[in-house]
């Protein structure tokens, strides 16, 4: 069922149960000579009441008011005019008692409408009250009681309304809450890839290039060195998609039980960089490692990833920036000392011969990566090279 055909029945129903408790309101009202509001009407058509019965009605008498008939049937359309339907049900209660009309009106007008229209119906719906007072001479008791009545009605219909427009508010900025975290999920699943896929492509990717150039520059090459560089480049590209398939793994189910289906990433961190750094070397970049660690895995969780991922990134800006430069990498310390990692090569001078792309984005995807491990990191020019200098905790 559709909004708008749901709030039509529900608008259908207010109308109809309004008419029906007007009716037995007037009717008790009329047999028991009681009052629920000053009204300023003078008791005769159009003012008065009407009485009616038929065998449809299993023999009660019901008695109407036309007034109160044309304010209660104008709910039909009080959430598209709020406030045109609570003056009116204002001036109907004002000269007859069509109370119940009133509170409806009073009701939808403290839901839908600002706090500066609420106070001015509700100053206008406490008008009749002087007014009376100030036409009859004579105050009785009863008249204090249904001034009273009035006024109670009137705070109890607008307070109700209120109450019901906290809960409609409080719902919308639930809503809105749960759209931003659901857009604000995406966009950091989204950096998530976008950071995985430079950390861990890139690398084998800028390898997969170095070895594809020197076999094309190298055309005097032996069958022998074909065959060998391109077993290499076989083997680049076999793990660039195992790469890939690990990322995709771990993006789409971060939160399963890999124990479930025996399908756990391999843990990467300090302890594989030697491996790293050998593939490198069997590129044909010449690097220096220098490990002084006071253990050889290094720290564990998101240090030790971060710091394999700085040693990643920054071989693979070399070999693109600087290429046959060469590249001296030292790692020392220690737990509660934490984790020094510095990184120097000459500076290039230009593009590769290779031509190997870069997004521009890795040194930014780093920063962010050992922000979140709670380390620091800087890079820039000392003299004539390139430095890369990290320090990430390493816990006692």
């Amino acid at each position: 069922m559709s909004g708008d055909r749901r709030e039509k029945i529900v608008d259908l129903g207010v109308v109809v149960l309004t008419a029906v408790l007007s009716a037995a309101l007037s009717y008790v009202q009329t047999r028991g000579n009681l009052a629920l509001s000053p009204a300023l009407g003078s008791g005769s058509w159009p003012f008065g009441t009407l009485s009616f019965s038929s065998p449809l009605l299993l023999g009660f008498t019901w008695v109407v008011n036309p007034i109160s008939l044309v304010s209660t049937g104008m709910l039909w359309w009080r959430r598209r005019w709020p406030t045109a339907v609570g003056v009116v049900a204002l001036a109907a209660a004002a000269v007859t008692p069509a109370v119940v009309p009133l509170v409806v009106a009073l009701f939808t007008v403290a839901v839908l409408r600002p706090p500066r229209t609420i106070v001015t119906v509700a100053l206008l719906g406490l008008l009749p009250i002087p007014v009376y007072f100030l036409t009859y001479s004579y105050v009785s008791g009863a008249l204090l009681a249904n001034a009273v009545i009035l006024a109670v009605l009137i705070a109890a219909a607008i307070g109700w309304g209120l109450f019901v427009r906290s809960l409609n508010d409080r719902t919308e900025r639930a809503e809105a809450e749960a759209v931003l975290r659901a857009r604000r999920a995406q966009r950091e699943a989204r950096e998530d890839i976008a950071r995985e896929m430079h950390d861990v492509l890139a690398h084998r990717l800028s390898l997969l290039s170095v070895h594809a150039g020197a076999l094309e520059f190298n055309s005097g090459a032996s069958a022998r060195e074909t065959t060998r560089a391109a077993a290499v480049i076989r083997e680049s590209a076999h793990q660039a998609l195992e790469d890939l398939q690990v990322v995709l793994q771990v993006l789409r189910s971060p939160t399963e039980d890999p124990a479930i289906d025996g399908t756990r990433p391999p843990q990467t961190g300090l302890a594989e960089v030697p491996d790293l750094v050998k593939e490198s070397q069997d590129a044909g970049l010449r690097v220096d490692l220098d490990m002084r660690c006071a253990e050889p895995d290094g720290p564990a969780g998101i240090a030790g990833l971060t710091a394999y991922r700085i040693v990643q990134e920054g071989l693979t800006n070399a070999r693109k920036h600087a290429p046959g430069a060469p590249v001296r990498i030292t790692v020392d310390g220690g737990p509660g000392d934490g984790l020094s990692l510095q990184m120097t090569n000459p500076a290039g001078r230009g593009a590769t011969r290779d031509g190997i792309p870069g997004a521009g984005q890795g040194l930014i995807g780093l920063e962010e990566r050992v922000t979140l491990a709670g380390g620091r990191i800087s890079h820039g020019m000392a003299g004539p090279d390139h430095v890369l200098r990290a320090w990430l905790p390493w816990p006692a």
